[in-house]
């Protein structure tokens, strides 16, 4: 009955997060697609013309799954923080707080409604892509483990980003200051092998660079990065930002007054 309970809570949870974004689709799904396609135009057409190949890519094939990633990064996000943060906001979180579902079971729900939209981002992205090169993907189960994987990590720092915050203004802190530094120094746009020798090392600092290029791995079969690394640092993470999770909601921290 218990699981049951919890599975009825999971299931709630999700279809509300889906059709949460998909009912302001104009607002969560357009939005990073023509952006997407903007900087295909600009850094893979006028830009990527201009320069020479990378580990033998066209500069447009090499950053496809960099821009791919990354909108699969800030829609996963985006959608946990303000969503969450919405419920916090209207005090509906109260209400899953008293109700007899596991903290596990609220997180889940959460993070698979960010996962649903960053990759449905993802996807449209890549399909966008098709108008200006042609894809073909090395290894799809790569591919698709690290786009899950990279979704539910920032998933989970979305919710910590909502429980902490107290404001709407709060909520666009760690993306304008933390999260977009790190995506565009992550190798989106060019190989670590192009910098000095002290940035490299300095770049392998960046997490975002280990799921970038396993990520780039997946789709073109080059990587900056050890793969096997790149998966351990990301599942590392999730566990991580999982039991952070855990313990805020089971503290009460940034819900309880």
């Amino acid at each position: 009955m218990y699981l049951k309970a919890n599975f009825t809570a999971y299931k709630t949870i999700l279809i509300k997060e889906i059709l949460r974004f998909s009912r302001i689709w104009l607002q969560t799904i357009v939005p990073p697609a023509i952006t997407m396609g903007l900087y295909f135009i600009i850094f893979g057409q006028l830009i990527g013309s201009q320069l020479n190949d990378i580990d033998g890519y066209s500069y447009m094939d090499y950053i496809v799954p960099g821009l791919i990633i990354m909108s699969i990064i800030s829609s996963s996000y985006s959608n946990v923080v303000s969503s969450f943060y919405g419920t916090k906001f209207h005090h509906h979180i109260e209400e899953l707080l008293v109700s007899p579902i596991a903290n596990i079971t609220i997180i889940a729900g959460y993070v698979s409604g960010g996962v649903a939209r960053g990759l449905i981002v993802g996807v449209i992205v890549t399909l966008v892509s098709l108008f200006f090169t042609q894809i073909s993907i090395d290894s799809y189960v790569i591919t698709f483990l690290v786009a899950i994987l990279t979704a539910v990590l920032f998933s989970l720092a979305g919710l910590i980003n909502a429980i902490f915050a107290n404001s709407f203004d709060d909520i666009s802190i760690v993306p304008t200051f933390i999260l977009t530094p790190l995506t565009y120094l992550g190798g989106v746009f060019y190989s670590i092998e192009m910098l000095p020798e002290f940035w490299q090392n300095v770049s392998l600092i960046n997490p975002v660079l280990y799921m970038v290029n396993a990520f780039r791995m997946g789709m073109l079969g080059v990587s900056d990065a050890s793969l096997t690394v790149a998966i351990l640092i990301i599942a590392g993470f999730i566990l991580l930002l999982t039991s952070i999770c855990l313990w805020l909601l089971h503290t009460g921290t940034g819900i309880k007054k």
